[in-house]
């Protein structure tokens, strides 16, 4: 009877010391970015028919001159229209802003797929700030239409 006591006992606190482990555990792939490391959004098309939503992480050097800016996140098509009623796909845009504060093209992505969304990731060197516009876009491409706002997801005066 004791010996089974005992073996419960143990389970429990192996079973506990387990349990509060994993949490550090789960945390320790967004450790390397210590520096900064946030998630972002959602940010929206107009009207809503667009969204994406991420994560953002920003890594400097030991001498705090240069930077790499690494991006992850989801693009959902939100527009349960057909093509033939207008329906659009969603479309995402990312700009970078450099340390003399000059705005430039990074990355986009298109995802037509009502009611999914499509994964991204990217990295970026020596970025000062960074943003993102959601809209929509024609399946066969063509001008991005109903953006919403640019949205600033980082900049290095927040850190």
């Amino acid at each position: 009877m004791f010996k089974k006591i005992a073996t419960g006992a143990f389970a429990v606190a192996a079973t506990t010391a387990l349990a509060l482990a994993l949490p550090s555990a789960a945390n320790a792939s967004s450790s390397d970015y210590d520096d900064y490391s946030d998630s972002w959004g959602p940010v929206h098309s107009r009207y809503e028919l667009a969204k994406a939503e991420g994560w953002v992480g920003v890594n400097w050097d030991h001498h705090g001159e240069s930077n790499e800016v690494t991006v992850r996140g989801r693009l959902y098509d939100l527009d349960d229209r057909t093509y033939r009623q207008g329906g659009k796909c969603a479309f995402v845009k990312f700009e970078a802003g450099d340390f003399d504060h000059d705005w430039s093209p990074v990355y986009f992505k298109k995802y037509c797929g009502f009611p999914g969304y499509k994964r991204f990731s990217f990295q970026e060197h020596d970025i000062y700030s960074l943003r993102a516009k959601v809209c929509q876009i024609g399946p066969n491409g063509g001008h991005p239409t109903k953006c919403g706002r640019w949205e600033y997801l980082y900049t290095a005066e927040s850190e």
